[in-house]
């Protein structure tokens, strides 16, 4: 067996962010990755995956592990089991969102909102509702394509806001997402905005959520019910979406992958992606084995077929 370079009591939560990181540019884990993790669970280190995938398009990548955990899903917002079972919701709210899709009337045609598909209906249509495709059709496509079933066409979209949302999503071109970055800034409504941005690719990608919501506060949450210090934690990511969450664990790794804002703020820097990252940092952590990042893997060259588009949504 292999001794354990930290203490198991000093190590109690591992906080994985799934697209860029557990995943690799063929979508799918690595079996280096997969069998760390199982190894690392069964030494009694509590897994959870913190991603901006809705929670049910999350699922199938957190089921691969084979064993039981919680998701943090759409960057903060949902804290779910894979039984179902909701711990917190940080959903942005009716009047808010009402008001934020007036201000944002221009880029109407660029404007998806999601909602929890556990309050919709058991196939989940309706968990992602716009008012036409084609402005949309020109950006994300593909995960047009990979999410039909959930879609539903609501004009003005305005009338889908039974219910408060779990986010807000705007899509298309850089100069386009540059002014709806603008527009945002100076509304003035109680929100949090994400951003991420391909440039090589002219595809940028907006989420709004509720004021204060990120993985970084929805980890902090976890970790206090599970009676969990920041010292105890670990965290990996690769985006502008992660940096909460890295700036909250005690252990912050990024990906050899990473976007170039996480590479500035001190943390550790594991491998890429497409050579399995996630297992080199945990044994890093766990059992001292030397990091050894590998070539410098560009997130916007790995990333293909929508996947961070997926992962806003």
């Amino acid at each position: 067996m292999v001794k354990l370079h930290v203490p198991a009591n000093s190590l109690r939560l591992i906080a994985i962010d799934i697209d860029g990181t557990l995943l690799n540019p063929e979508f799918q884990i690595s079996e280096t990755d997969l069998s760390t993790l199982r190894h690392a669970h069964v030494q009694g280190v509590e897994v959870i995956l913190v991603t901006g995938r809705r929670h049910t398009f999350a699922l199938p990548i957190a089921q691969q592990l084979g064993f039981d955990l919680w998701l943090i899903s759409s960057n903060g917002a949902v804290t779910r089991s894979l039984a179902g079972e909701t711990f917190h919701r940080d959903l942005l709210p009716e009047p808010t969102c009402r008001q934020l899709v007036e201000v944002m009337r221009e880029f109407r045609g660029q404007t998806v909102l999601t909602f929890d598909s556990n309050e919709l209906e058991s196939n989940g249509s309706g968990s992602i509702v716009i008012e036409r495709l084609d402005e949309l059709e020109a950006s994300i496509q593909r995960w047009l394509e990979k999410n039909r079933q959930y879609i539903q066409f609501v004009v003005p979209i305005e009338n889908a806001l039974t219910r408060d949302p779990v986010q807000a999503m705007f899509c298309g071109p850089v100069a386009d997402m540059q002014r709806v970055l603008q527009v945002l800034g100076s509304c003035g409504l109680p929100i949090t905005v994400l951003r991420t941005e391909y440039p090589g690719r002219d595809l940028s990608i907006v989420d709004v959520l509720n004021a204060g919501c990120s993985k970084g506060h929805a980890l902090e949450r976890w970790a206090n019910y599970r009676r969990i210090t920041r010292e105890q934690v670990m965290a990996i990511g690769d985006n502008y979406n992660d940096i909460e969450m890295l700036a909250f664990a005690g252990h912050p790794f990024i990906m050899g992958n990473a976007s170039e804002e996480l590479r500035d703020r001190g943390w550790k820097l594991t491998r890429s992606n497409a050579q399995s990252g996630v297992a080199a940092a945990i044994e890093h952590v766990l059992y001292g084995k030397a990091l050894e990042p590998g070539v410098d893997d560009r997130r916007e060259d790995t990333v293909t077929d929508g996947s961070t588009i997926v992962s806003s949504l």
